[in-house]
Parts: structure tokens; C-alpha cells; sequence
């Protein structure tokens, strides 16, 4: 005789929370730069954080990650299945941290999420974010005390968002040396000379113009020529690409030792 199994008994499980928490890149006057925004409710009021929120009951995690993105910043952000072609972003999952002391509310789980984008526009702060803004990853994670002066940035990022933002630009940082990621920085029309900026930006090097046009051009599929030329950056007309269908770059163009 098989014994039946004991009702389930959902109360017999310590209650949890899921949240969602964005890493939102972008390269703004040559240096990549993450949102941030500053706290307007407890816990770590005032303090600067990436932007998030709680996961609610009817919703899938992408879909939680983007209307986060939209109230707290104004900004929206495309997923890879193409939903909310906006900017042109690009959103991806990163990771999951569920250190049981990460919040002090209650025990709650968060699913990182990675969003790129060509030069965003100025943030707009909602929901519960007193403000938002641009600032240098280098800034965010070092705690420059510059801004801190200014009052920008008086404490460290709260919860564990110092962790999840390093995990973020060390993804998009490994991530361009061998997949076209790097395209998604950049407008829907774009030098060479462009793009050369981005990969600098994103890795913190100068980079040789003539061995990167050379690599990037020579991948079959990673940049097509649009047959346009732009003179938007100063001297002669530079010729125009467009992102090509190859998501590959073999052999990798590895990121050099600094």
C-alpha cells in the first residue's frame, strides 16, 4: 500500500522575494558609463543603487526587468527577441545573487540583468528612485572622491550592487572580444573609427587604427557597408557600416594587458 503523500503546505517554507536588478551601460563622451539611481525609500535611502525592483506574481523575469527600466529611468530597452525595438538596446540576463544577508527587508533573490545601448539621453527618475544619472563604471566602483565632495556620491552603492555592476562591465568587457556585442553601443550607422571608440571605452585602452580596421572589416558578416559616408567626426569622409548578421569574431580580438 502506498502511504499518499502530505498536502503541500506553502506556510512551511521561509517566504522569499525575487527582484530584478539592471546593469545599464552605455558609452557617453568616450568612457562607459552605468545608470544609477539614488534611493528614495528605506532600506539605504539616499544612497546611489543600479535600478530594480521587486518581480511581481504574473510576471516573467524580461518583462519585469524592462518595465523596471521604464519606471524608474524612463528609458526601455529591446530584448533579444526583438519585442520593444527601442534604442536599439540589447538585454540579457547576467546572474542570480542570493546571498540570504543581501537584503535586509527579508530574504530576497535577485536576477541581474545586462542591458547595452548606443549614447543614451539623460535619465527621468520614478517609482521609487529619487533621482537618476549617468556616471563612469570606474567612478561607481572605485567611489571617487570627487563626487563625493559633490555630494554625488557620498557612500558605497547599496546591497551587494558594487558586486553585480563589476560582473556586469567585466561581461560586456570579456563578451565584445569575440562576439559583435560591441555593435550594440554604437548608432544604427557607424564608422570604424566609431567603433574602435567603444571597444577603447568599454576596455579602457587605445587601440591601433589600422590593425582593428583591418580585423573588423575581415570578418565575413561583422560589418556591412551601408554605401554612405559621414564627415561627423572631422576630416575626410569616413565610410559607414551597419551591423552584419555574424554574431562571431574568429579569431577573437582579444583585449590587450593593461
Amino acid at each position: 500500500m502506498i502511504t499518499p503523500m502530505p498536502p503541500y503546505d506553502p506556510s512551511a517554507f521561509p517566504p522569499f522575494a525575487v527582484t530584478v536588478d539592471l546593469v545599464v551601460l552605455t558609452v557617453r563622451r568616450h568612457a562607459l558609463c552605468a545608470l544609477a539611481v539614488r534611493r528614495g525609500e528605506p532600506p539605504f535611502q539616499g544612497r546611489w543603487a543600479l535600478p530594480g525592483g521587486f518581480v511581481r506574481a504574473d510576471e516573467d523575469l524580461e518583462d519585469a526587468a524592462a518595465r523596471e527600466l521604464t519606471e524608474e529611468t524612463g528609458l526601455q530597452a529591446q530584448s533579444p527577441a526583438g519585442s520593444s525595438p527601442i534604442h536599439g538596446a540589447h538585454l540579457e540576463q547576467l546572474a542570480t545573487y542570493g546571498d540570504p544577508k543581501r537584503d535586509p527587508r527579508m530574504r530576497v533573490v535577485s536576477v541581474a540583468h545586462l542591458v547595452l545601448a548606443p549614447d543614451l539621453p539623460a535619465p527621468r527618475a520614478g517609482g521609487d528612485a529619487h533621482s537618476a544619472r549617468w556616471a563612469p563604471v570606474e567612478t561607481l566602483l572605485e567611489q571617487d572622491d570627487t563626487l563625493a565632495r559633490e555630494g554625488e556620491l557620498a557612500a558605497p552603492l547599496a546591497f551587494d550592487h558594487a558586486r553585480i555592476l563589476g560582473d556586469g562591465v567585466e561581461r560586456a568587457r570579456s563578451k565584445i572580444e569575440y562576439s559583435s556585442l560591441a555593435t550594440a553601443f554604437c548608432p544604427p550607422e557607424f564608422t570604424v573609427g566609431e567603433l574602435r571608440r567603444v571597444y577603447e571605452a568599454v576596455w579602457g585602452v587605445a587601440l591601433d587604427p589600422r590593425n582593428f580596421h583591418r580585423k573588423v572589416t575581415g570578418t565575413p558578416g561583422f560589418l556591412v557597408p551601408t554605401g554612405g559616408t559621414t564627415t561627423r567626426q572631422g576630416g575626410r569622409p569616413a565610410q559607414l557600416f551597419r551591423a552584419g548578421g555574424a554574431t562571431l569574431l574568429n579569431p577573437p580580438m582579444l583585449r590587450p594587458e593593461v
